[in-house]
């Protein structure tokens, strides 16, 4: 196993924009050993104050719809104009090695060879709708290594949706034409949270369709309720290989931070976000803290195989390994 850094080291890397030493941190924070845990925990706080200067977007949609290579694109196109760009690959988690499968530098090679770009790519692990547990902090870590746009893709299942749009500033859910979506409404509950809708592949024979579900998705967006933020999200096309359609999605990303910073929707959020990460920490922390006590790892061993056949209760269970754990720390 290589060699940990001091703290010192850890700051002074990551702040003079060290590729290899922010990696490097990226790997502290995820990892579960105790003593790295301590370590992560003391480095997120002394480099806190040089975070939060970017515009943090998150990026979903079904898996085939073209993620990765909407993310090259339009990461090239942002590295070109100037900025600095950091992506959060949230990759399928290998059940046998716990890994990422997917390897999004092998899919962003471009992108990955641009010393303006970070890709980072991190498996889901166990955590809520494949959302790496730690993504808040590896955000955090990029914000303070200089890259003021940071893109969290997610694997398009489950809760990520959820779990990214609780973590990011604009929500940007990718669709593609002739799928049938546009006609049956289906994925409503995503379509509420995203503040922009790309149709991706919007190119050669596929483009006349393009703009006939662009017309359907805006229909249907006119029947939701509006959002707290007074943004009415937009619906545009975009093409990854023709490379059309990505300056204007970049300006219509920068509307909506003017727009929310001006009405101050955009500092309320992040604080609400502050406060779920506080209790996203605490849930985590509270169940290893229980799954740690031997006295509770005795009492879920002798009622395991009773939970199993449906004799033994996992609410009775669960409340007797809190007694447990209360009595040890009253």
């Amino acid at each position: 196993m290589k060699k940990r850094q001091t703290l010192s080291e850890y700051k002074n890397g990551v702040l003079e924009g060290n590729r290899s030493t922010l990696a490097q941190a990226i790997t502290l924070v995820e990892s579960n050993r105790p003593t790295d845990k301590e370590l992560a925990a003391k480095l997120v706080q002394e480099i806190l104050p040089q975070t939060g200067n970017s515009i943090r977007i998150g990026i979903t949609g079904v898996p085939g719809v073209g993620k990765s290579t909407f993310i090259e694109s339009f990461g090239t196109t942002l590295v070109n104009s100037g900025r600095k760009v950091a992506v959060l690959a949230i990759d399928p988690s290998s059940q046998r090695g716990k890994g990422s499968i997917l390897g999004d530098k092998t899919r962003m090679e471009t992108l990955a060879g641009d010393k303006r770009a970070f890709i980072r790519p991190s498996p889901s692990g166990t955590s809520l709708g494949g959302v790496s547990a730690k993504t808040r902090e590896a955000m955090l870590l990029c914000e303070a290594a200089g890259y003021d746009t940071i893109l969290i893709e997610t694997v398009g299942v489950g809760q990520s949706e959820t779990a990214v749009r609780g973590m990011v500033d604009f929500f940007l859910l990718l669709m593609l034409a002739g799928a049938g979506d546009e006609l049956q409404g289906i994925k409503k509950g995503i379509m509420e949270m995203a503040d922009a809708l790309l149709i991706n592949k919007a190119d050669g024979n596929n483009l006349k369709e393009s703009k006939l579900a662009r017309q359907h998705y805006l229909q249907a967006l006119h029947l939701f309720p509006p959002s707290e933020n007074g943004w009415y999200p937009k619906v545009e096309l975009v093409s990854s290989i023709e490379k059309s359609g990505l300056e204007e999605a970049w300006d219509m990303i920068q509307q909506y931070e003017n727009h929310t910073k001006s009405n101050g929707f955009w500092k309320k959020n992040r604080s609400d976000q502050r406060l779920k990460w506080l209790d996203e920490n605490l849930q985590m922390m509270l169940s290893e803290l229980i799954l740690s006590n031997k006295s509770v790892q005795s009492l879920l061993d002798t009622h395991k195989d009773g939970i199993k056949s449906g004799d033994i209760s996992p609410l009775w269970v669960a409340q007797e390994a809190i007694k447990i754990l209360t009595q040890n720390y009253s």
